[in-house]
């Protein structure tokens, strides 16, 4: 009865002790598994803290935050990547299944990848900000946001507008807000017969009256052309760009209601019709 017991209890002994081992062994892999996490994400958030100070100055808001989204997607992927290896994963096979998945994911996606590399362009050449009022193929409207695949805008009627960067960087694009001011330009005609240097002395006089025009540069006004009815010209002023609209809007009624006050004859097409007798 003794040996029996004897060899049982050398039998619980073994596995005790094997399993005490084992036991050991993975909390302190575990152990280390979240001390590494842990450092990971510290030097992580250092990085983004630091990158942070550097752009704060120099970028908007917006690249702010497509920078910080940057530095946590790739904060995450190595602390995946290394818990994987921690827990004894093989991570050579992942990343060669993710290859192959890429690759595929890849044709199918072209457009998407090529948006991203151009909102990559997009957001360091910095061409504009949020608030800026840019025309893109036509599309007029103010900046939203700018994000790493598309721009997003908002027209004048409060449209909602994607324009993919792709777009973006192969497009002219007009930045209406880059410079303080912007010129105003209206378009007019008079008849055959009118006093031109009359006609530019009250259009010149009615341009700087208007409370919306700047004193410099000051109203000029440019002769472009005799057409078949009539003498164009276009009347230039300057105003500060949140007054563009104003300007605009009341210069027009203005120089309407001084034409009609000085007979001066704005032309305008005409069809004569003869009806011939048999």
């Amino acid at each position: 009865m003794t040996s029996i017991s004897n060899v049982i209890e050398n039998f619980t002994g073994f596995f005790t002790t094997e399993t005490n081992e084992i036991l050991t062994a993975k909390i302190w892999s575990i152990t280390q598994f979240i001390v590494i996490l842990f450092v990971l994400s510290l030097f992580f958030r250092v990085v983004n803290s630091i990158v942070k100070k550097i752009t704060v100055k120099k970028c908007s808001l917006q690249i702010q935050h497509v920078i910080n989204k940057i530095i946590r997607y790739a904060g995450f992927t190595v602390m995946v990547l290394t818990a994987f290896h921690r827990l004894g994963i093989d991570i050579s096979a992942i990343l060669g299944a993710a290859g192959i998945a890429g690759v595929a994911i890849g044709f199918a996606a072209q457009t998407s990848i090529s948006n991203i590399i151009s909102g990559l362009f997009v957001i360091t050449e910095r061409a504009f900000k949020i608030n800026d009022t840019i025309e893109v193929n036509g599309t007029i409207g103010t900046v939203q946001a700018i994000n790493l695949l598309s721009v997003i805008l908002k027209t004048f009627d409060s449209q909602y507008v994607r324009i993919p960067n792709e777009t973006i960087i192969k497009a002219n694009l007009i930045n209406y807000s880059q410079f303080p001011y912007r010129r105003v330009k209206t378009e007019l005609s008079v008849a055959y017969g009118t006093d031109l240097r009359r006609t530019e002395q009250i259009l010149l006089a009615v341009a700087k009256n208007n409370a919306f025009t700047l004193d410099d540069p000051a109203p000029s006004i440019l002769w472009t052309s005799f057409s078949s009815s009539s003498i164009d010209f276009t009347l230039m002023t300057w105003t500060k760009i949140e007054d563009f609209r104003n300007l605009r809007n009341s210069l027009f009624i203005e120089i309407d209601e001084k034409l009609k006050q000085e007979n001066i004859i704005v032309p305008f097409q005409q069809l004569d019709i003869h009806i011939k007798d048999d």
